[in-house]
Formats: C-alpha cells, structure tokens, sequence
C-alpha cells in the first residue's frame, strides 16, 4: 500500500506528513516514516540519490550501518557493515570481550571489521559475514562441530563461545502514567496533536 502510493521518490517528497503517516499505520515505529520522508525530499532537493558514504550518511535516519550497507550493495564502496551478527563473528573468532555497546567497543569493531575487508567486491563479504553470523555463529546453540573456522576460532579454543559477545548492561525501564480527558461534545470528541521531542509525536490523542 506504502509503496503503491509513493513508487517514486519524488512521489514520497511531495506527500503531507499527515498521509505518509497514515499509510505507515502498521509498518512499524512513526519515526522510520518521518525520517524516510525528509530523507525523500533530501534526495529530491540533491537531484540524485546520494553515491558517497558521507552523502548517504547526510539522508536523514541514516547511521553507519545502513550507509555502509547501501554503498557497498549498490555503489560498490569499500565499507565495512557491522551489524549484531559481524559485532558476535568478530568476537568469538578473534576473542574480544570489549563490549560491543560501548564507545570503544565500536570503535575497535568497526576498524577491525573494515581491515578485513577484501580490495574487492565489498557487498559479497558484508553479505557473506552477515550470513554467517544468522546461519553458523548463531547467538544461542552456534554450529561449532561443523564450522568451517573452528580450528583458528579463539572462542572455541578458549571455551568462551557462550560468553561472547560481551554487552553492556544499559537498559533502564521508566515508568510514565499519562493522564487524559475525555470530551465529547454534540457528537465531536476534542483531540489534540502531540508535539516534538517526545513519544508518539505528531500523533493524535485526547
């Protein structure tokens, strides 16, 4: 339906926010419209869809992941995609416990990751690292007996195939209570449209 109504990218830079975000009820979080819109009109105002990483990485909603994905699967650019499933490969294959989700962490897996990187054909090995950490290395019950890297894998040699990746602790649950009036007057309910820099913006409630 989404993609029917915006086959182009122009089609989508055109569009009202209120309609992108109506046809996106059920696709997921508000904001991945949000970003997917200004990104359109972005790409429209540039005249072409961006073919360098820092051009890609300029699209709004765009991080290193989906820059690097993009330019090495359509532009050939020699970047290095790290996804959970490259952070656990990295990890277990070479024995880091620098935890993944912090600062440091990052950085260390995303030099190690783009040294790897063979001089060509880029988007076959981040296709390929992917593939191997949602098929093989997998986060529980990996198929170590029967993987083809095991005799050089430092987490299998050092038995910590479970213990890796290593993760911060960072999740702290919030309790919110929302209180609202109901007013309905000669058949009319007063709604009011949320404003910025808080959940569900934009979005319409009592």
């Amino acid at each position: 339906r989404f993609m029917k109504t915006y086959p182009k990218v122009e089609d989508l830079a055109a569009a009202s926010e209120d309609d992108v975000l109506k046809l996106w009820q059920g696709l997921g979080y508000y904001s991945r419209a949000r970003n997917l819109h200004t990104a359109a009109r972005q790409i429209v105002e540039l005249g072409h869809f961006p073919d360098t990483l820092e051009g890609i990485k300029a699209l709004k909603g765009v991080g290193d992941y989906t820059a690097a994905a993009i330019g090495s699967f359509a532009f050939d650019i020699p970047a290095a995609v790290v996804d959970g499933n490259v952070y656990r490969v990295l990890s277990r294959y070479f024995g880091i416990d620098t935890p993944i989700n912090s600062t440091q962490g990052k950085k260390e897996f995303a030099a190690l990751a783009q040294s790897l990187l063979p001089a060509s054909d880029a988007a076959s090995y981040n296709q390929g690292m992917m593939d191997f950490g949602a098929i093989q290395c997998t986060p529980q019950s990996p198929k170590c007996l029967v993987c083809p890297l095991a005799e050089t894998c430092e987490a299998l040699r050092t038995g910590r195939v479970e213990e890796l990746p290593v993760k911060n602790k960072t999740l702290k649950v919030k309790t919110r209570h929302l209180s609202y009036i109901y007013i309905r007057c000669k058949g009319d309910v007063a709604t009011h449209r949320r404003g910025e820099g808080d959940i569900w913006q934009g979005l319409w409630e009592p």
